[in-house]
């Protein structure tokens, strides 16, 4: 037998199953893309109000740009006229996208009411060419018609006026549109799955079309100030929700629950029976089992979150120090710290003109408020805000750290005086608390296959038993020490 008999495949060979089912993915959900796009041509219903706004509203928007920018001119304000075309590119190309989110919402349930749906999922097509190829397919034609309505505004535009924008506002502008058409769809797809009626699929697609008018609120505000490269984070950020959509509908997609789903209900009884039954081993709560065996299970099993938590604390560590000396204070408020000797006695008794009264309680109260409305925002933000929440005192500690060193004062001299003392005990709280809040909200992105239950409710339990059996003692001793040692020990250094 030859010595390559058992070699291993090259890179190239085993690059080309993964190519083929990405090939034969792309291929079915075209194959559902026509379909769906050939039904979207017949329906009159449809094709009207879209070529309205295709052909119609640039023309009206067009004649009020020209009205306006002659008003304007009465006056010399030639900047308005500047920023008032980019915004009416905006709208031209918004309204147009909105019809995706009907399209995007008929997608799976429509199709349940028509009877459709049974012999559409029964075909041998895979999951992801199905909900690939209706989301395609809900987006594409009311995507064009903005297209073409953007450009019907510009051409009239340049016949009125002469006017041809700057290319990289326009790239904006056709980027927002996309994406803003992408976020609406995969969101709408994610609702036509999961809902057994289209009542119930336009109701809750006001949790879609709500935020989206609000995001189209501050980007007009920025346009009309001229804020243009802001407007690439944006794009960005929304590059990143199409993202979650897509791969939230295609990992919660399961055909079989689809079909098989009647009414929508929720059972909290079972839910709550579901999450007080994590407290438990064997059956029986055993405070032992908790601290020598599941907390201990549960930190190993989530160290990532973890880590990427305390990654997180110093890249916003760095970027306050970074911001300080990027925008120093002025240097008459730059001196050396200095303290009172009677600091520490004047804090506990609440003199101090810019602190609250700093007492074990107030501090301990404040900082376990602080950490649930963490969890809470992160959970309807995937994350996001727990993360950012906990950036933003880091940040400031950074900022102050460097500002102190501008001054004279040695900063590692300042943190471990005013930092360290409680922080060695503040710092592993906070991290733990926002680490599972931001796995709580990313188990939602993640959801859980075939019909399994418990993926949220296991987080969120998690959460909890980490909260009250690691988090609260380190919180209390921190604030303990925060109230009672700290500002002894800052009087120590910096008294003078």
């Amino acid at each position: 037998m030859s010595e390559y008999a058992f070699a291993a495949p090259t890179a190239a060979e085993s690059r080309t199953p993964l190519l083929a089912a990405l090939r034969e993915t792309v291929r079915e959900a075209l194959v559902i893309t026509r379909r769906e796009t050939r039904d979207s041509l017949r329906d009159w219903r449809i094709l009207v109000p879209i070529l309205i706004l295709t052909l119609v509203f640039p023309w009206i928007m067009n004649f009020t740009t020209r009205v306006a920018i002659d008003f304007v001119e009465q006056y010399s304000a030639t900047i308005i006229p500047i920023r008032l075309i980019p915004f009416g590119l905006m709208i031209v190309g918004f309204f147009p996208i909105t019809f995706s989110l009907v399209i995007a919402l008929e997608t799976f349930v429509g199709e349940k009411e028509r009877n459709s749906l049974e012999p559409l999922l029964g075909t041998p097509l895979s999951d992801a060419s199905l909900y690939l190829g209706k989301l395609v397919a809900a987006t594409a034609l009311p995507l064009l018609a903005s297209y073409l309505g953007i450009g019907a505004y510009l051409t009239w535009l340049y016949v009125t006026l002469q006017y041809v924008p700057d290319w990289i506002v326009l790239l904006q502008i056709l980027l927002l549109t996309t994406m803003e058409a992408l976020v609406m769809v995969t969101g709408a797809v994610v609702v036509s799955t999961h809902t057994t009626s289209v009542r119930a699929a336009n109701l809750l697609a006001s949790f879609i079309i709500i935020p989206m008018a609000f995001l189209l609120q501050i980007e007009s505000v920025l346009l009309f100030w001229g804020n243009y490269n802001v407007l690439w984070f944006i794009i960005g950020a929304l590059i990143v929700v199409d993202l979650i959509f897509i791969r939230m509908g295609i990992q919660t997609f399961n055909r079989e629950e689809i079909l098989a789903r009647e009414v929508d209900e929720i059972n909290p009884k079972r839910l709550g029976a579901k999450f007080v039954n994590e407290f438990r081993v064997n059956g029986k709560f055993s405070l032992r089992a908790l601290y020598f065996s599941d907390l201990p299970r549960i930190l190993s099993t989530n160290r990532l979150p973890i880590l990427l938590t305390a990654a997180v604390l110093c890249v916003a560590f760095v970027a306050g120090w970074l911001y300080a000396a990027q925008f120093p204070m002025p240097p008459s408020l730059l001196q050396p710290l200095r303290v009172q000797q009677d600091f520490a006695s004047n804090a506990a008794a609440g003199n101090m003109t810019f602190l609250p009264q700093i007492n074990t309680p107030a501090i301990f109260m404040h900082n376990v408020r602080t950490l649930i409305l963490s969890a809470i925002l992160g959970i309807v933000s995937f994350g996001v805000l727990a993360l950012l929440l906990l950036m933003v005192p880091v940040g400031i500690v950074g900022f102050l750290a460097a500002e102190l060193a501008s001054a004279g004062t040695n900063p590692l001299l300042f943190l471990t005086a005013f930092i360290l003392p409680h922080g060695i005990f503040e710092l592993p709280a906070a991290t733990l608390a926002t680490a599972f809040a931001l796995r709580a909200g990313t188990s939602i992105i993640s959801g859980t296959r075939r019909g399994e239950r418990g993926g949220f409710i296991n987080a969120l339990a998690d959460w909890a038993k980490v909260f009250l059996f690691i988090v609260l003692p380190l919180l209390l001793i921190a604030a303990f020490v925060e109230a009672n040692i700290t500002p002894r020990i800052a009087a120590f250094f910096f008294g003078g």
